[in-house]
């Protein structure tokens, strides 16, 4: 723990300047720019709502704003954990020169998708206004559901990280799971509303099991309907998501030396 306190201090500059530089390379050319970041999950919001309300009859309460949560939360854990199948072989040209410690290649994605995600639950709030939803301090109990949210993405990219250096194929797993997971983790559908009354038990499991379900579910009760976030399930995945996140981070620790022969 203490190294990897010392870590993060030593290359803090060294991450904000790689977020910096990636974001910046991203938007370089392109003619909207950062708009993209906010037009990508718009786009897919409209597209869901209109499946949804219009196809399958949603009758969720400001279903726009439900959706865009869904999809801010998974689009930063989907991107930052796909991202790091390959993402040491990606820094070869760094990590065969200079020692850098690989964790925080994982703090640069979180850095990059985290930004995206933050400017487009600002667009959530503009939404939130002009539907009219009421606001209570409930919502502040976001700030600990980012936190949990960012705990586990970290702690599931470590492993992801270290296991696509020796995996060829890990890739094609990761993204098949990955589209799994996009549909049972309630998206554009409430898993409380549809699924629980249908089944308790399946219901639960979705909920409980699927941290990110979990956040989505709390972040959507707290902000838009004065609900109560799961207390019990969301400290148990807390301490999970720390206990996989040390044991990620000292496999990585571990290995360092192999990922540079390996790659």
């Amino acid at each position: 723990m203490k190294r990897f306190i010392n870590d993060i201090k030593k290359f803090w500059n060294y991450t904000v300047y790689s977020v910096q530089s990636d974001l910046k390379a991203e938007v370089a050319g392109s003619f909207l720019s950062w708009m993209w970041w906010i037009l990508d999950p718009l786009l897919y919001m409209l597209v869901y709502s209109f499946v949804a309300v219009f196809v399958f009859n949603s009758k969720e309460p400001y279903f726009p704003v439900f959706v865009f949560i869904g999809l801010n939360v998974w689009t930063f854990f989907s991107k930052t954990v796909k991202s790091g199948v390959k993402l040491i072989q990606g820094k070869k040209s760094i990590v065969t020169k200079v020692y850098i410690p690989k964790f925080v290649f994982i703090f640069d994605k979180i850095g990059v998708f985290g930004v995206k995600m933050f400017i487009s639950f600002a667009l959530t709030a503009v939404f939130m206004i002009i539907y009219r939803v009421p606001v209570t301090w409930k919502a502040l109990w976001v700030i600990p559901l980012f936190l949990l949210l960012f705990i586990i993405t970290y702690a599931v990219t470590t492993i992801i990280t270290h296991f696509g250096v020796f995996v060829e194929d890990l890739l094609n797993v990761i993204t098949v799971v990955l589209q799994l997971g996009f549909y049972v983790s309630g998206i554009f559908y409430s898993i409380e509303t549809r699924i629980l009354p249908k089944s308790e038990l399946i219901g639960n499991i979705l909920i409980n099991c699927n941290p990110i379900a979990l956040i989505m579910t709390d972040m959507r009760n707290v902000l838009l309907y004065n609900g109560e976030p799961h207390y019990i399930a969301l400290a148990i995945w807390t301490v999970v998501g720390i206990v996989i996140a040390a044991i990620g981070t000292r496999t990585i620790y571990k290995h360092e030396n192999s990922y540079v022969k390996v790659i």
